[in-house]
């Protein structure tokens, strides 16, 4: 495998629509607004977050389940900017909509400005073959609130591109995520 540099990047979003919408250089500001950056970079593309964020609660006393996740555990937040409490979780939603190619593996990862923050992004693969928006996990672990800011850079993705593709892609098994738009929640 090999890491994938800006034009390819470039390339592949342009004229096959891997990444939607897409920014062909790295955005820093917006008019007179500084802001965490956005856009490719030299081996990957930094992704935006959504307005759209499910964020933990103990408001009910569920239990929190991968076989039988109960909704009730999380309350929506939409906006400009959320607000995640001390040792906290949330879920998030990029901007934009990814069609990985069948000889690509990418590896999302969250971006320095908010780790040095103790805001961390769960490491997670884009599969060869996966279509969709990206549901982002950001884990708070400060005692203390953490401020994320949508429309604004939140991760990395980085682009590896095998010499042949797979044999089997991440469509072709039906993934249950597979084609997502909004927040998906966990389901078998």
């Amino acid at each position: 495998m090999t890491i994938c540099a800006d034009e390819w990047i470039i390339e592949q979003s342009k004229h096959h629509g891997m990444i939607e919408p897409f920014e062909e250089a790295q955005v820093r500001s917006v008019g007179e607004k500084q802001v965490i950056s956005y856009g490719v970079s030299s081996y990957g593309y930094d992704i935006r977050v959504s307005r759209h964020f499910r964020i933990f609660t103990n408001v009910h006393g569920t239990v929190v389940d991968p076989k039988a996740f109960d909704p009730k555990g999380m309350v929506e937040v939409e906006g400009d900017t959320c607000l995640i409490p001390p040792n906290s979780f949330a879920l998030a939603l990029s901007v934009e909509y990814f069609r990985i190619p069948r000889n690509v593996m990418t590896l999302c990862v969250g971006k320095s400005t908010y780790a040095r923050c103790g805001i961390i992004v769960n490491v997670t693969p884009f599969e060869p073959g996966w279509e969709g928006q990206a549901v982002l996990e950001i884990s708070n672990t400060t005692p203390l609130p953490a401020k994320i800011y949508a429309g604004e850079g939140l991760a990395q993705v980085l682009f590896f591109r095998g010499e042949k593709a797979c044999k089997t892609s991440y469509a072709d098994r039906k993934g249950k995520y597979q084609h997502q738009q909004g927040i998906k929640l966990p389901t078998l």
